[in-house]
């Protein structure tokens, strides 16, 4: 660790303070490490990205055959007013946008519907972490093979989603949907299409757990 001290010595002309010596030998150590961090940095630019958009725990499920339903709306405020128990509100992609677990077939008053995604293996739990992960990569970038304490669900904002898992190999096109396998089934998510992918993946699954584990794939 470098740390640069605030008080200033004036020195005697002709002579040369060793500690300054060593911090200006520091700098450029330091000059010379930062110029090596561009190429690096855009090395890691190929990887797949998932980051939680939104989430929320809860102690229940709703009855019956649990769907995904996904809608957008004009407002944050509209969004919210027609959110329930089991809705999720997030700002992303441009959009304003309504998550919801719950039937089949249901509505969300004042949005525009955009899927149904389902039905999604029921667990359970003591307690259910309900979220959605904005995900996605360039040109074949791909996840490390994992698992879940619950089923994922799938939909394509662009691009193609390709999920492989001992089930066999599935397939996504934007605009589309999907439900995931039973929980703790090992997987590798990757983009399979010839442009960027983007993605919201979206979870019910035990909060008690980890949200996700390494796993081998055969």
């Amino acid at each position: 660790m470098i740390e640069f001290s605030n008080d200033l010595h004036l020195q005697p002309a002709g002579t040369v303070d060793p500690t300054r010596l060593k911090l200006v030998g520091a700098a450029a150590g330091l000059a010379f490490v930062v110029c090596l961090l561009p190429p690096l940095v855009m090395a890691q630019q190929g990887q797949f990205v998932a980051k939680p958009l939104v989430e929320k725990k809860v102690t229940e499920l709703p009855s019956g055959d649990l769907h995904w339903r996904i809608d957008t709306f004009a407002s944050k405020e509209q969004a919210e007013q027609a959110a329930g128990p089991f809705s999720l509100v997030a700002e992303t992609q441009g959009k304003t946008w309504l998550f919801t677990v719950g039937r089949a077939a249901e509505t969300a008053r004042g949005g525009t519907k955009v899927a149904e995604i389902g039905p999604i293996p029921r667990i359970t739990a003591k307690e259910y972490l309900l979220r959605v992960n904005e995900a996605g990569g360039p040109e074949g970038s791909a996840t490390n093979p994992h698992t879940h304490p619950a089923s994922e669900a799938f939909y394509v904002i662009s691009g193609e989603l390709t999920q492989k898992s001992p089930h066999g190999t599935l397939k996504v096109t934007a605009g589309q949907g999907t439900a995931g396998h039973g929980g703790d089934t090992p997987m590798i998510v990757s983009n399979s299409g010839s442009g960027e992918l983007r993605e919201f993946a979206l979870f019910v699954v035990d909060a008690n757990r980890p949200f996700n584990s390494p796993a081998k794939m055969d």
